[in-house]
């Protein structure tokens, strides 16, 4: 393999987190490859409108901003590949990347950006209304609720959290939950008991969300109610609502990384604070890594962060083997070359 045929620098993924690495690693001179996914922009793409990224007073849409980071990247040499990787090889270095397109690559680094996807309810009109009413991330999205009633699904702290979020735009918030006692923690619980705005449908399921509009008349859809179930007497009924926010967990895209680096027991790749994994040239950035703040501006934060490092690591990798990093590290079984 000739030092031509191998990348520098190979970026899976293409979210904020993603792009941002490629425009530093591009504006580092690593020309770097970037590998969009089979989502490409991540969540933030199929977000109707953003409007706390810094830099846009005005707002825009999802779609419009991942068009801007794409185009910010490639203006610097970023090169992007419309594919979706199927496999690595992280135990040989360089490593090797191959993609559904049957295309295979070797990089000297290599920056995860997968992401994290909501965990769905799986229910008619999800998909459908999503942007229109059905969200999942309260920071982005409730300030268009203003003096709105909307349901919250879930049970856990990331349900309290972000209805306790709601209730400063909301005149609304009934928390829908299929057990008649939350799993959230008792701190959360007592701040969310006292708050009058919200209120509660205790061991009911959401079997439909309902919309209005969207039928050829020239007007969006808009969320107007949710089917509920009960599951004590198995009554359903219509319950009104302005929006649906849904918080029953995020599932890290990470399965292509089993075995190969640390990934704690939720599934998310465990870094350092300067997002190196268990391997030596492998960073994550982004929410494949975090399960705390999940918003644009900090994945983006984090992907420039991850490129940054990966540049002092190929730095490093000039004037070492890459033998002798792994020792450093304290890793008995040096990777084959």
């Amino acid at each position: 393999m000739t030092e031509q045929n191998v990348e520098k620098v190979i970026i899976i993924g293409s979210g904020p987190a993603g792009y941002t690495a490629g425009l530093y690693a591009a504006r580092a001179n690593l020309s770097p490859l970037l590998i969009t996914g089979n989502e490409i922009g991540g969540q933030v793409a199929i977000t109707t409108e953003v409007e706390n990224y810094p830099g846009f007073p005005e707002g825009l849409t999802g779609p419009e901003l991942v068009e801007k980071f794409q185009q910010q990247a490639e203006k610097f040499g970023t090169r992007i590949l419309i594919d979706w990787v199927t496999e690595v090889d992280l135990k040989q270095h360089p490593f090797v990347v191959r993609t559904a397109g049957g295309e295979e690559f070797r990089a000297l680094a290599i920056i995860v950006a997968t992401g994290a996807t909501p965990r769905r309810l799986g229910v008619p009109g999800e998909k459908e209304y999503t942007g229109f009413g059905v969200s999942y991330c309260a920071t982005c999205d409730g300030f268009f609720f203003r003096d709105k009633e909307i349901v919250v699904v879930g049970g856990g702290d990331s349900a309290l959290e972000e209805g306790l979020f709601l209730t400063k735009f909301a005149r609304k918030v009934t928390v829908v939950h299929r057990r008649d006692q939350l799993r959230a923690s008792k701190i959360l619980q007592d701040r969310a008991f006292k708050n009058p705005k919200i209120h509660w449908k205790w061991s009911h399921v959401v079997e439909r969300i309902n919309a209005a509009g969207g039928e050829g008349n020239g007007t969006p859809p808009k969320v107007v109610s949710v089917t509920l179930r009960n599951l004590k007497t198995n009554e359903v009924y219509d319950f009104p609502t302005d929006g649906v926010f849904v918080y029953i967990g995020h599932i890290p895209n990470s399965d292509l990384f089993r075995g190969q680096l640390e990934i704690d027991a939720e599934g998310y790749v465990v870094t350092d604070r300067k997002f190196h994994t268990s391997v030596p040239g492998v960073f994550a950035a982004g929410e494949i890594q975090d399960k705390v703040f999940r918003q644009v501006v900090t994945s983006a934060g984090q992907g420039a962060a991850a490129a940054m490092q990966a540049e002092k690591f190929l730095a490093e990798l000039e004037n070492k083997s890459y033998a002798e990093i792994l020792a450093e590290h304290g890793l008995a079984e040096p990777v084959a070359a």
